[in-house]
């Protein structure tokens, strides 16, 4: 009887423990490196500890739109209750486009299209209701004409999780 107890104790923890990343979260990622403010950001559980984030961004800057997707996978480990912190690499593609009135723009083209590799590390917050607060950092270097270099990457998220 006590192996019993102790198997269902052990399966039901088992699941609460597994339950600490959700099966799916989406919400916002506001920020601001050099560039795209604020993204459209989708989290998905992938097993274990793991889980893929797949953000879009849309941006009208200083001389310049543009729009910024990228992936990022997790892992993720609990600190205490509801805290967790998460790090892992992603990568991404940019699509910049320059305004007519953009100083120097006779050295680049019109537009380009940047490829770009990076990390994520942050800390999150999962609230009793399906709600995620999460601050991070992303840093990210581009492969472009324009867009060419080191961009660091700060940003709160809010996401809700279902």
């Amino acid at each position: 009887m006590k192996r019993i107890f102790l198997f269902f104790g052990l399966l039901v923890s088992g699941l609460i423990c597994a339950q600490e990343i959700s099966n799916n979260a989406i919400g916002i990622r506001a920020g601001d490196g050099d560039g795209f403010g604020t993204e459209i950001s989708y989290q998905r559980y992938l097993g274990g500890n793991n889980r893929l984030e797949i953000d879009l961004g849309i941006e009208s800057g200083n001389n310049f739109d543009g729009f910024k997707a990228s992936g990022i996978y997790h892992w993720v480990w609990n600190i205490d209750g509801g805290f967790n912190w998460y790090a892992g690499p992603g990568a991404g593609i940019a699509f910049i486009d320059l305004d007519d009135d953009f100083p120097g723009r006779d050295r680049f083209d019109d537009s380009e299209t940047s490829l770009f590799v990076g990390g994520q590390v942050g800390i999150e917050y999962n609230f009793d209701i399906p709600l995620i607060l999460s601050l991070d950092v992303r840093p990210e270097f581009y492969f472009g004409d324009f867009r060419d270099g080191n961009d660091f990457d700060v940003a709160l998220g809010i996401r809700y999780q279902f």
